[in-house]
């Protein structure tokens, strides 16, 4: 039995065979085999060489007839490599002796190889170490079935282990069969945390080094509510496991009694709770775990999860079909929030590789940079707004020009259509995220252009306190409970409330029970956060006093630094609502 100890970012436990998803980008992890599947591992190697010898001889073939025989022997040095006896047999014999995987023998092999060429004097050997990376490359991939594929074609039950998840992978597996997620990369707010918040399955992120030691099949379990995960598990935790599973389920039965009442403090001040959502399917669940409206449609996924960029027709069905769901309940829809972490596979070049992209072309200043695409959806919106109640805001406004530009653009749009006779709400409501620094500093200026404002804490946070909030190495820097990052929260909601303006906060920090405690405190009245989140929320919401919450943000003021307040506001909320804190864990 091992037991790794990471970051939980959704809340839970489950017990399953695992399924290991390998990178591309990663080194092959050394993962040995039982003595009665080396035999197998050496038919999967020799079908994985004859297929790559196939490919490479299409690709010689086709080389040949549009590029000349010149540039098509390029080729000819691959497939001599894979008819290399002795080649092969150095990987037979290593999986054989050390009873290792394919793909690791594979790896093992030609990096050896690439060193032995790197050493030579002579150019060309050392020319030759791209053509055996790709090699190694091309053997793998036929080794390792696509993740796409994978998670398309399972069978039953498994928890899913992987060095990192893209935001269309996470969205795109089949949730009746994924049971739980742990990765090696990311943080407490990376967009495969938020996702398996969304969809309710336990998660644990920034292992570091998880995927070395677990092998497909393994027995897992995971707990997201310690952050642990058990591989092997004994007898006893699993024991454990299944008594942790049960008082959980008891605890989630007790939230359920409780979603269809109203979000008031004992006081009698009403707060609104708004679901954050990547798909109007998801409304559904939203209003039966109590939400009154949508504060946060990302409408990015429709990109991610399409080969093609969505039409317009295509975005009206998406933004209809939402509005229709909510029956009359808010509906706030975010343009486009790609790049950084999030890239389409359908938009090509408008989201090219960057060297920090968290800093780069992303949010709005793609859609400003790709003013067609950003049209699309604004007319899609717009199409959409006279089917029910839609509010636009815009994301990662750093500066007021950029917020005036795409004022400008949405208002180009608006005569577009008047002009073509398409029905649209005209008063529809403009805001804007405060997701940088250079926002919040600056909320006074925005205060005066827009309707409202949406404090997006994620970006907010990683921004102020300059720690990349996917970055398992440095997730620790990464804290809701830093000084500034209240003080910014404070000063935003301040200006809000003097200009009479909407605000909300739709970050993972309003959907954690102890930071909703400081946020109401700190004035806010609106929170939108994912819908599995939404009863714990409104219960301490109708446990506590908003002089009490008032009387927290005081005190939390008072600290310098985010330990301080992470340890007084987690002491604070397990004092008004013990049982959301304690009873749910395992011991190991």
């Amino acid at each position: 039995m091992l037991i790794k100890q990471g970051i939980p970012v959704s809340p839970g436990v489950a017990l399953h065979k695992a399924l290991v998803l390998d990178s591309e980008d990663q080194p092959v992890p050394r993962r040995t085999v039982p003595a009665s599947r080396v035999l197998t591992e050496l038919t999967l190697f020799d079908e994985a060489v004859a297929r790559s010898i196939k490919q490479l001889r299409d690709l010689e073939k086709q080389t040949t007839e549009s590029l000349g025989s010149e540039l098509a022997r390029i080729f000819a040095f691959h497939i001599g490599m894979l008819n290399d006896t002795n080649l092969l047999d150095q990987v037979r014999t290593l999986i054989r002796a050390d009873r290792v995987t394919a793909e690791y023998a594979v790896s093992t092999v030609l990096r050896r190889l690439e060193d032995v060429f790197l050493e030579q004097d002579a150019s060309y050997f050392r020319d030759r170490v791209g053509d055996i990376n790709d090699l190694e490359r091309r053997v793998l991939k036929e080794l390792r079935p696509a993740a796409k594929s994978k998670l398309h074609d399972l069978t039953e039950p498994v928890v899913l282990i992987a060095h990192d998840l893209t935001p269309s992978q996470t969205a795109d597996f089949d949730r009746s069969k994924v049971m739980a997620i742990a990765i090696d990369a990311g943080g407490r707010t990376s967009h495969t945390a938020i996702l398996a918040h969304a969809l309710g399955i336990p998660a644990v992120v920034g292992l570091g080094d998880l995927t070395q030691s677990v092998t497909s099949g393994d027995a897992v379990i995971i707990d997201g509510n310690l952050g642990r995960v058990v591989i092997s598990p004994d007898s006893e935790s699993v024991l454990a496991y299944q008594q942790a599973a049960r008082r959980f389920a008891a605890f989630t039965n007790e939230l359920a009694e409780i979603q269809s009442k109203p979000a008031e403090t004992t006081d009698g001040v009403a707060i609104e709770l708004l679901a954050n959502i990547e798909f109007p399917t998801e409304i559904h669940d939203a209003l039966a775990q109590g939400a009154v409206g949508v504060g946060l449609y990302r409408t990015e996924f429709l990109y991610l999860g399409s080969e093609s960029p969505p039409s317009e027709d295509e975005q009206v069905l998406s933004y209809v079909e939402a509005i229709r769901s909510l029956d009359g309940r808010p509906l706030t829809i975010r343009t486009l929030d790609l790049g950084a972490d999030k890239v389409a596979p359908g938009l090509g070049a408008l989201t090219t590789a960057e060297r920090n992209p968290f800093l780069g072309c992303r949010s709005i200043r793609l859609c400003l940079q790709n003013l067609p695409m950003f049209r699309t959806q604004i007319r899609a919106i717009l199409r959409a707004s006279a089917e029910g109640p839609v509010r636009v805001m815009f994301p990662l406004i750093s500066n007021i020009n950029e917020l005036r530009q795409a004022r400008m653009i949405f208002s180009d749009v608006c005569e577009d259509l008047e002009d073509q006779g398409i029905p649209f709400n005209e008063d529809i409501p403009i805001g804007m995220m405060i997701e940088v620094p250079s926002a919040a500093i600056q909320a006074a200026t925005f205060a005066r252009e827009v309707d409202f404002f949406s404090v997006g804490t994620n970006d907010l946070i990683q921004y102020t306190v300059a720690v990349d909030r996917s970055n398992e190495k440095i997730a620790s820097l990464y804290s809701a409970a830093h000084p500034a990052v209240i003080a910014l929260v404070r000063d935003v909601v301040r200006v809000a409330r003097r200009a009479k303006i909407g605000i909300s906060l739709c970050g993972e920090m309003a959907g954690e029970p102890e930071f909703a405690l400081l946020l109401l405190g700190l004035g806010l009245r609106s929170l939108s956060v994912t819908p599995p989140a939404i009863p714990g929320v409104k219960k301490l919401i109708r446990s506590v006093s908003m002089s009490q919450c008032e009387r927290i943000a005081r005190r939390v003021r008072s600290f310098d630094s985010d330990r301080e307040v992470s340890n007084y506001l987690r002491d604070e909320a397990e004092r008004m609502m013990p049982e959301a804190f304690g009873g749910r864990s395992i011991t190991y």
